[in-house]
Formats: C-alpha cells, structure tokens, sequence
C-alpha cells in the first residue's frame, strides 16, 4: 500500500530518515517496521516564524517495495538526422530547450551560438577575475548556457500558467541534475554542476542528428519576401525558420534588428547593486536564531520588495552561501553578478539590490535613442562604474549604512569578488535616481529585518544585467514577430522571460508554435 501525506516537522525530523519514519508511524499509528521507504515528493521550509518548520508531501510505501523510478518520466528523444531544419540562434536555456523540443516534434536544429563552448569559456570566464580581461564573445552572458551556466542554476520561477514547471525541472534532472530539484520549492542546481548538465543537452541534441556550432555569430537575418528564411554568420549563412534566444545582453542584435527596420521597443529594466552579508547573519535573522542555521537548515534567502516614489525597488536574484562575479561583456564596462555553488557553502549572502527604471525615467539624452533607449542608458551606467573603478574590474564598494548615511567607508570588510574591491562613494557617483531609491529602500527593509541594515554588509557597483532592455514584439497567438515571417522572438533576450526556467518555457512554447506553423513532418 502507498499512502500520500502532507506533513509539518521539525528541520531534524525532515532530515533524518529514522526520525521522519518514526513520526509518521507515530501519527498515522503504523507499525514501524511495515514502513519499507519513504519518498519526499515535495518540501519547503517555513521560517515565518520563531520556531522554524519543513513542510513534507512525503509517498509512504507500507509492505510494499518502492519502485526505482524518477519523479519525473524521462523524455525519449529520437533521431531526426533527415528531417525538415530550424534554426536556434543563442545556447542559453531558451535556446537549448527550444532545440530539445524541436527534436521531440520531428525538427532538426541547427544551434549557432557566438560564444565557446563551457569548458573553454570558463577559462575566458576566469581571465576576468585573475587578470581584468574581458573577451566579448566569451564571457558571464556569452557562451554555452548562456547567463545562467555561471549564475547559480537557480531554477525557482513564478511562470506557473506559461508552461510545465515540472517538465522543463524533469528536463534538467534526465541531463544530471540532482532529484533534489524536483522536490525543493526554490529549486537549485549550482553554478558548480550546471556545466555538465548544459554538456549533456548538448550531447543530446548532437546525438540525434541536430548541430551545435560555436564561436558562431550571427550578423544578419536573411530575409526574403517579408520572411526569415534562415541567418548570415561571420562565415557562413543557415536555413530555416528561426528561433531567436539571443539573452539579455546582445546588444548588437537589437542594433541590427533596428537597422534591418525589425520592430523592437524599449522595455523597463532595474539597475542597482550587488549586496554582500556574512551568510551567518542573514541565517540569524531570517531564522530567528543568534545562533544561525544549524545543523539541518540551508544557508538561508530573502526577498524584499518596496516601492519609492512610485517605482519599485528590490532584492534579485539571492545567492545564499554564494559568490559575486564580474559579468561585463566588453572591456569598458563594469558589471557584478551573484551566483551559489550547490552546496551554497561560502561564508557570504549577496543578492541584487536594484531600482526600477521605464523608459519615460530616462533623460533627453538617452530618449533620442527611440527603441535603444534603455540600452544606451544601460551601457552608460557601466562605463561610469568602470571608470569610477580606475578603468579596472576592482569594482567599488561601500559599507551599507555608510551607504544609506551617505559618508566614505574608511575600510572594508572582506568580500567574494575575486578580482578585489576598493573604497568608493557609489552614493555619489551613481545616479541619484538610483542612489536615492536604494538608501530609502535599505532603511525600510532595515526596519522589517532587525539587523539587515548594517556595516558589517557591503554594497557593490554596479547590478544592470537584471533584464533585457529591449523587447522584440511577437503575435500572442503565433509566437511569431509581429510582421516579419518566420522569425520567434525567444525568452529572456525577447523580453518574455526572467530566469533559467521560464526563460526554457519560452524555448519550448517557441518551438512548439514554428512546428506549428510550418507543418514540418
């Protein structure tokens, strides 16, 4: 017999099997032994209040053995070497799962990615950090996986009405992913495993018949009779219809598509900054406990949000037990990022800290940029904060309540960024509409969380990655570009998505309706 409970217990209990079975049997009044396995199905914790508590939807199996079957059904993928071609342009999570689903439908892709592929591109990734280089085609948001394969795999998304959550969860734990992310309410593959699960989608989309081709820019649509018929790159032109999932920070594909008279728009972003805590702080007060997590906790998150003179201002992407990187994709830009390794073990928390921005925010100067806008204006915040930093990737910092009471830290604490940091006035150089937002947003998140606003937490500049500024305008319906034929607008890049999963939705949806429309058989 199986019985399906859904349980409340101690963090001890949800941790150790004799303990959980022993409760169970306690409760459901079982004789202990006739429990041969039990199987966690889902599990969240609850640290609303003083006593923290995991909530369990655990399979009980009574006299009967458990079958050795993952929560998720495996996909079969089949071989499609001489079928009918579609071009994905970008290897991020929108490109990668709009390949796998079009394999599933009987389409063969062709992937062209600008970037190298993950095992080169972590020593490019690595060059930033030890020496202050930044390749432009191979970098944090360049590259196999896209902005995600060096971001923390952070797999958590509100996407619930777009697409099967589970699916694209069962995806990434059929290519290596721990089980763990099909049980966890704030799913988490680590920075550290993501490569080799990105590797095993590649293999499998090469393996069936389909092409994955690096170092491989596109530089043109070839358009014909008002229709994509398929992409001219640096050395060579493929065809198909094309699924374009280019990530957030393609810029010179916007600029492209704006020449090609393509229709973009400008779209809101958030620019802040990069907040670093000891990790065993933010343990203490989001727990309740001086003394932290324990022994049976993880590193704990948060999630602040507020509103300052209309706009929002909030905490992005947390990266509990994680690190802060430097993701600029070009040589005169400074740009920080957050990410965790799986085990979420480092002595530090940051999150983003931004601001939103619209596109009516901005100056004059930037508005004559039509539908660049936003992206002038992104690439402007990054050149002053790399400038600000020397011309260097030594990228400024400030205590937080220095930052907040608006003086110079006279030292720094220790920090995650590897390529070093350095005294900075971030409330004075960045822009005020951004500085001013943050001072009074870390002032009321200070007062919800005792112990929040604090010196003992660094604040570091600058956070402007947080989405894409520009969206390529697609049918609801179709999926396909308001009037050009043949070309779908895909995931985050697209402005329709933000964050590894939902971003793979897109992909998949994406391919699901160029199936759709050509009727590739």
């Amino acid at each position: 017999m199986i019985k399906e409970l859904t349980v409340r217990v101690t963090p001890k209990t949800a941790a150790v099997h004799d303990e959980l079975k022993l409760y169970i049997s306690t409760i459901e009044d079982l004789d202990i032994n006739s429990i041969t396995s039990i199987r966690i199905v889902k599990r969240s914790i609850d640290a609303r209040q003083r006593n923290v508590m995991v909530n369990l939807k655990v399979q009980v199996f009574i006299n009967e053995v458990a079958p050795n079957k993952p929560l998720v059904a495996p996909i079969e993928y089949n071989n499609i070497s001489n079928c009918k071609e579609a071009v994905v342009v970008g290897a991020g999570p929108a490109g990668l799962f709009a390949a796998l689903r079009l394999i599933e439908l009987g389409v063969r892709p062709i992937v062209v990615e600008r970037g190298k592929n993950v095992d080169d591109r972590l020593k490019d990734v690595a060059k930033i950090s030890r020496e202050g280089i930044v390749d432009p085609e191979s970098n944090y948001c360049f590259g196999e996986g896209g902005a995600g394969a060096y971001s923390d795999g952070k797999l958590y998304t509100r996407s619930k009405k777009r697409g099967s959550i589970d699916r694209i969860l069962g995806i990434f734990h059929q290519h290596g992913a721990s089980e763990d992310i099909l049980v966890d309410a704030h799913p988490h593959i680590g920075t550290d495993k993501l490569p080799k699960v990105i590797k095993a989608m590649r293999e499998t989309i090469i393996s069936c018949g389909g092409e994955v081709h690096f170092t491989t820019k596109v530089t043109d649509l070839l358009i014909k009779d008002n229709e994509v018929i398929g992409v001219k790159c640096s050395d060579d032109a493929f065809y198909g219809p094309v699924i374009l999932a280019t990530g957030h920070s393609a810029r010179d594909i916007y600029t492209m598509l704006k020449s090609r008279s393509v229709a973009i728009e400008a779209k809101g972003i958030a620019v802040g900054v990069r907040l670093e805590h000891p990790q065993h702080l933010i343990d203490c007060i989001q727990y309740h406990n001086k003394n932290g997590r324990g022994k049976y906790l993880p590193a704990a998150e948060y999630n602040f949000v507020t509103q300052v003179d209309g706009r929002g201002v909030y905490s992005f992407c947390m990266c509990p037990g994680g690190f802060i990187v430097p993701a600029a994709s070009d040589a005169d830009q400074l740009v920080v990022n957050g990410m965790s390794p799986s085990n979420r073990g480092t002595k530090w928390a940051n999150s983003g800290m931004v601001v939103e921005i619209n596109p009516e925010d901005l100056p004059e100067e930037f508005k004559i940029h039509e539908e660049l806008c936003m992206m002038k204006y992104q690439e402007y915040v990054e050149r002053i904060c790399y400038e600000a930093a020397g011309n260097s990737q030594k990228a400024g910092a400030q205590r937080m309540l220095d930052f907040v009471e608006g003086r110079r830290s006279k030292d720094l604490p220790n920090t995650s960024y590897a390529p070093g940091i350095q005294t900075s006035r971030l409330d004075k150089w960045m822009p005020l509409y951004i500085s001013n937002r943050l001072r009074t947003g870390f002032k009321v998140f200070g007062r919800s969380a005792r112990g929040f606003l604090t010196n003992d937490a660094i604040v570091i500049g600058m956070e402007t990655r947080t989405s894409a500024p520009v969206r390529i305008p697609r049918d609801n319906a179709e999926l396909n570009h308001i009037n050009i034929k043949g070309l779908y607008p895909c995931g985050e890049g697209a402005g329709y998505a933000g964050g590894i999963v939902s971003a793979a939705i897109d992909g998949e949806r994406c391919a699901e309706a160029l199936f759709s429309h050509y009727g590739i058989t």
